[in-house]
């Protein structure tokens, strides 16, 4: 099992940055390819960015794409979310996800772990 606590999340101005932490504990973390999704009140889960477990392959939502940036630090056991040029529509709760079955998804029934979820808001 692993456990996930994200931070760094908050209110910032639109145009702004903001950089998500998902701090891992338990099993190796290597073991995962991990996750980013975000969630608004009334609509479903949604992906924002995946990693492999060494890093290696990354993938966006096409929404995101060019303005979040998705790695991970292992020897640290902590995945990172940068967030620049934030948008109001960038407001949700960011949840980092676990997924111990080898190959990166987009689908949030596919992750294993989660994170207990953080706040960013973006005030235009």
């Amino acid at each position: 099992q692993v456990q996930l606590v994200e931070s760094g999340g908050g209110l910032v101005q639109a145009g702004g940055s903001l950089r998500l932490s998902c701090a891992a504990s338990g099993r190796t973390f290597s073991s995962y390819d991990m996750g980013w999704f975000r969630q608004v009140p009334g609509k479903e889960r949604e992906f924002v960015a995946a990693i492999s477990r060494y890093g290696g392959v990354r993938y966006y939502a096409d929404s995101v794409k060019g303005r979040f940036t998705i790695s991970r630090d292992n020897a640290k056991n902590t995945m990172y979310l940068q967030i620049d040029s934030l948008k109001p529509e960038d407001t949700a709760v960011y949840y980092c996800a676990a997924d111990q079955t080898a190959g990166i998804r987009d689908a949030a029934n596919e992750y294993d772990y989660w994170g207990q979820g953080i706040q960013v808001t973006v005030s235009s």
